[in-house]
């Protein structure tokens, strides 16, 4: 299994205000923000010295993120992993101990790209990404 880490998942409660104080820290955003009905979330994703992170704000109450959001406030929850081959991939990581919290779906933020979440017990919360074949 070949996997490439894309980016970490960052928790923001305003993520307009956490954009420009990630600005000041030297990131440049790469996108502009993009809302996620069905995870109800925004989304922006930023870039610095070569690495991404992905700000992750709820719009709604019942976001899929907002009892994350209610234990962590601001903070890094979870990193996300390229893979070759998605389904591929999330078997052969369930089959070593990790638990899909849901099924691939697409994911706006990232040019339609399909994504899936896993939990490992002593890793924590991962995001696969479908390999974008696109030149």
């Amino acid at each position: 299994m070949s996997l490439k880490v894309h980016h970490v998942g960052y928790l923001v409660k305003n993520i307009d205000k956490a954009a420009a104080q990630f600005e000041t820290l030297g990131y440049t955003i790469i996108n502009e923000k993009c809302r996620d009905d069905y995870r109800k979330v925004d989304i922006i994703f930023m870039e610095k010295d070569g690495y991404e992170i992905e700000l992750v704000s709820p719009f709604s109450d019942d976001s899929v993120v907002s009892g994350l959001m209610s234990r962590f406030k601001n903070s890094p929850y979870h990193i996300c992993y390229e893979a070759d081959d998605l389904e591929k991939a999330s078997a052969e990581l369930t089959a070593n101990g990790f638990t899909a919290i849901d099924v691939p779906t697409t994911a706006p933020a990232i040019d339609g790209r399909r994504v899936q979440f896993l939990m490992g017990r002593f890793a924590g919360m991962i995001e696969l990404l479908e390999k974008n074949d696109m030149p």
